[in-house]
């Protein structure tokens, strides 16, 4: 009998340069260990119950649940601590960085969820920076299976990121294109899935549309 596939978020961090935030799974996890993937995971319960005044700037504009959204939004700031959004009153969102960091250690332990930072910190988040462009579904056969939306989101004014040394043993920002050059070389190990969205941003930077190529 074949796994249920479990709803997931996958982010791609882009910075003014077109390049690629790229981010290696450290080998002591049991999933895709020592593999260069982007951020991402799991939907959570409070991803379906996030309430709609901790967004803004938002319409839906797919077909699926908006869960897959905020999914994304929370693990790009648990992974490497990029937050889509901005503070009430300002225009931006202004954490110190020890606050930032304990947060999300807080978050991955499973100790706050995120809507409880989001209203601590009077953060309203902004899933119109998430650009949609894909869908996949792991194989049948797999032991591990995963529904997954993919995104793209472009790195926020001000902001850095920060990867968490828990879930990632190396960070860079890279051109997708070197990228898949690097991958060809046997020097980045990588799943169809991430090479499929590299190939993606490829053909949209060269004037294709911004959907996953089949």
């Amino acid at each position: 009998m074949s796994v249920i596939p479990r709803p997931a978020s996958t982010v791609v961090l882009m910075d003014e340069l077109s390049r690629v935030y790229m981010t290696r799974r450290p080998k002591t996890m049991k999933f895709l260990s020592g593999f260069y993937v982007f951020p991402g995971g799991s939907v959570e319960e409070d991803d379906f119950l996030l309430a709609d005044n901790l967004l803004s700037h938002w319409q839906p504009t797919t077909n699926f649940c908006p869960s897959h959204y905020i999914a994304a939004a929370r693990e790009l700031y648990e992974e490497v601590g990029v937050l889509l959004g901005h503070q009430q009153g300002r225009e931006t969102i202004q954490l110190e960085k020890k606050n930032s960091e304990e947060y999300r250690r807080l978050l991955i332990a499973g100790k706050i969820s995120f809507s409880q930072l989001l209203k601590q910190e009077r953060i309203e988040l902004n899933l119109d920076k998430l650009s949609y462009f894909g869908h996949r579904i792991t194989p049948k056969d797999r032991p591990h299976r995963f529904d997954v939306r993919f995104f793209i989101a472009e790195l926020p004014a001000g902001q850095i990121p920060i990867p968490d040394e828990n879930e990632i043993d190396e960070a860079f920002w890279i051109n997708p294109a070197e990228a898949i050059q690097l991958f060809q070389k046997g020097e980045l190990s990588m799943v169809p899935p991430t090479i499929l969205s590299l190939q993606t941003i490829i053909n949209y930077q060269n004037g294709g549309e911004l959907r996953m190529l089949n």
